[in-house]
């Protein structure tokens, strides 16, 4: 569906539904994959293109302007095969970069998956980047080490695939831009798996990550280009 209907919708009134194929990349066991799994309505429709190495799953959320779905077509650890990628990066409309927060290498690998969405893709589609695994205290990347997102001018979020923290804003972003509603907002909560036992939030640890990515905003840029794609 055009963006067009879903602004000619009723705030209260959400009738229609819009698509939009959303590209789900980073490196292998970054938690991809488990990331989309918790949406309960996106696990009882599923289809496989074996061809290319790619599940596609489509995420419903209600909105106030309509039924948004994201097609999600997620790597399902078949990075390797990097002259495949392509493939399922055409049409693109939208994206999401995943790191693991406990791993430093695949925040460096993030520079890469940026510029394999950005060439094959519309360059002005909105991405957001997020690092996943903020429910494990061994935290590797820190929060002032973060920076990417500020140099492509993109959104970031902390995020645990496991115990749902922050599982919408990613795609609440996305909607609000794909939709040019900035107002748009989730209608109902997301229906989502019960977080793993084992893989709460420390509250406390999350309100000082906040923070600190907060705080972050204000310091320069650095002048080297180690991340920059």
């Amino acid at each position: 569906m055009e963006h067009s209907a879903l602004q000619q919708l009723n705030g209260t009134q959400p009738l229609a539904e819009a698509t939009y194929k959303l590209i789900l990349v980073g490196d292998g066991g970054t938690g991809k994959t488990t990331f989309v799994q918790r949406h309960l309505t996106g696990e009882f429709e599923k289809k496989y293109h074996a061809t290319i190495g790619v599940s596609v799953r489509p995420l419903s959320f209600w909105t106030t302007y309509g039924l948004i779905c994201f097609e999600t077509w997620d790597t399902a650890g078949q990075e390797k095969f990097g002259g495949l990628r392509d493939g399922y990066y055409i049409d693109g409309q939208c994206a999401i970069i995943m790191f693991d927060l406990t791993s430093r290498i695949t925040y460096r690998n993030v520079p890469n998956w940026y510029r394999d969405i950005v060439r094959v893709t519309d360059s002005g589609i909105p991405i957001v980047l997020v690092g996943n695994k903020v429910d494990v205290k061994e935290r590797k990347v820190k929060p002032k080490q973060i920076d990417f997102h500020r140099k492509k001018s993109i959104q970031y979020y902390d995020i645990s695939a496991r115990s749902n923290y922050n599982y919408e804003k990613p795609f609440l972003w996305l909607a609000r831009r794909l939709t040019a509603r900035p107002d748009l907002e989730f209608a109902a909560s997301p229906a989502l798996a019960p977080a793993e036992v084992g893989f709460e939030v420390d509250a406390q640890l999350v309100r000082e990550y906040e923070r600190a990515l907060e705080n972050a905003k204000d310091v320069p840029l650095p002048d080297d280009d180690d991340l920059d794609a």
